[in-house]
């Protein structure tokens, strides 16, 4: 990979003239073609670097939006891998297939994606062209030390790619486990479901919480009772959030997440895939408890929670949970501090975490930090500057910077940075 400027990298990608298009004597004329959805400049460019990590040489046609391969490539490892990619010579992508298998209206929510709202999670189809872009191969090992809502395992792991995880909250680690696991326990999800349903009958759910939640600790599967928590924790989430009672929530939302479970079994066995193991950890990214040089690659977000309060936000799910929100907060990056010592104290775990992921990448890896710059007190915080300098110092080289705008009314930021370093 070479390094490219932010302001030239869409120059360099994307601008083509003419006579690129009209180049004679190509070994190969295949067109791959990109989804319709896609938009943005950022979206261009990273499918474009996907490309070249997939070994493609091409020449962008006029619109834009198709690929004129010049160079003979493993076309079938294309299929399985791209992202950005609708069909590659007329044939539709593994991909393709996988986003079609979606019980929500929104297209970045497929399979378990959508289970359980989360604020500020990646777009899956990025981290899948992330996970292309630094050359990460079926079988090695990536590691996301702020494992949030778990996409990028999920997306690892539909790529036969293996998965370390670390989070400090025990809602994420829930989350991702039941995404990433229930395949694995669908049948004895369904054979138990009547007996679940059963116990809320019984109970009339006088908002018995506690005596629930007891029930589904007494479930022996790990994996059922995580399942049955997570469906129940929706449930907790739509009551808080948009005051939905009960039985508009938790039977349509069961239903909906076995069925996503199911879509999910019959994905793996239509495009044959072998799953990458997932393995998620309750620890501190600033201590990661992991060896030195160990990881093939990292793809990660750090939290915002100089303007988004994480804890806060999911305070209702911890709390049914039995949690302490004093204390998971004591250990939560960002939301430790008052005015300016909260930026310090930021900063200085921020160093810490940065360290610990050059220590446990492989030399000559990369780790790509999606990160922005958020406001704090009515001043910006320029964390996209702090990251490029902090890990450069440390021994990281810059490959890419890829502006990524955010839209949307809500956002607390409208604009992120993707950051590719390489251990050299």
């Amino acid at each position: 990979m070479e390094y490219n400027n932010k302001n030239k990298i869409v120059e360099k990608l994307i601008l083509t003239n003419d006579t690129n298009n009209m180049k004679e004597n190509l070994k190969k004329d295949d067109l791959i073609v990109l989804f319709d959805n896609i938009q943005f400049i950022y979206e261009l460019v990273l499918s474009q670097l996907e490309l070249k990590s997939l070994n493609v040489d091409f020449d962008l046609l006029n619109s834009l939006r198709e690929f004129k391969t010049t160079n003979d490539y493993d076309k079938n490892n294309l299929i399985k891998r791209a992202s950005y990619f609708k069909t590659v010579d007329k044939q539709y992508t593994d991909y393709y297939y996988i986003i079609h298998k979606n019980v929500t209206r929104s297209i970045n929510q497929y399979l378990t994606h959508w289970i359980y709202p989360y604020k500020g999670k990646f777009h899956p189809q990025m981290i899948r062209a992330l996970l292309n872009i630094i050359e990460v191969k079926k079988g090695n090992t990536i590691l996301d030390p702020f494992n949030g809502s778990g996409t990028t395992a999920l997306e690892s792991q539909l790529l036969g790619i293996n998965y370390v995880g670390i989070d400090v909250s025990p809602l994420c680690i829930l989350q991702t486990n039941v995404k990433t696991q229930s395949i694995f326990a669908i049948n004895e999800i369904e054979k138990i479901k009547a007996n679940v349903l059963d116990k809320i009958y019984y109970n009339n759910f006088n908002t018995d919480v506690k005596s629930f939640i007891e029930f589904l600790d007494n479930i022996s599967n790990e994996k059922v009772k995580d399942f049955y928590k997570m469906a129940f924790l929706l449930y907790v989430s739509d009551n808080a959030r948009r005051k939905i009672n009960f039985d508009k929530s938790f039977y349509k939302n069961l239903d909906l997440m076995i069925k996503s479970v199911r879509d999910f079994q019959d994905i793996v066995q239509k495009l044959n895939l072998v799953l990458g193991d997932v393995k998620i950890l309750n620890g501190d990214c600033r201590k990661l408890p992991l060896d030195d040089n160990c990881m093939d690659g990292i793809i990660t977000s750090p939290p915002y929670s100089i303007a988004l309060d994480y804890v806060a936000n999911d305070a209702h799910s911890l709390k049914v949970l039995g949690y302490d929100i004093s204390e998971i907060r004591e250990n939560f990056i960002g939301v430790r501090g008052h005015g300016l010592g909260k930026i310090d104290l930021y900063n200085d775990d921020m160093k810490k975490s940065y360290d610990e992921m050059y220590r446990v990448l492989k030399p000559k890896k990369f780790v790509a930090i999606i990160i922005g710059n958020a406001s704090y007190m009515g001043e910006e915080i320029k964390t996209v500057e702090f990251t490029i300098d902090y890990c450069q110092k440390i021994g990281f080289k810059l490959i890419h910077n890829i502006d990524k705008i955010i839209f949307g009314l809500y956002n607390v930021m409208q604009k992120e940075n993707i950051l590719i370093f390489q251990k050299i």
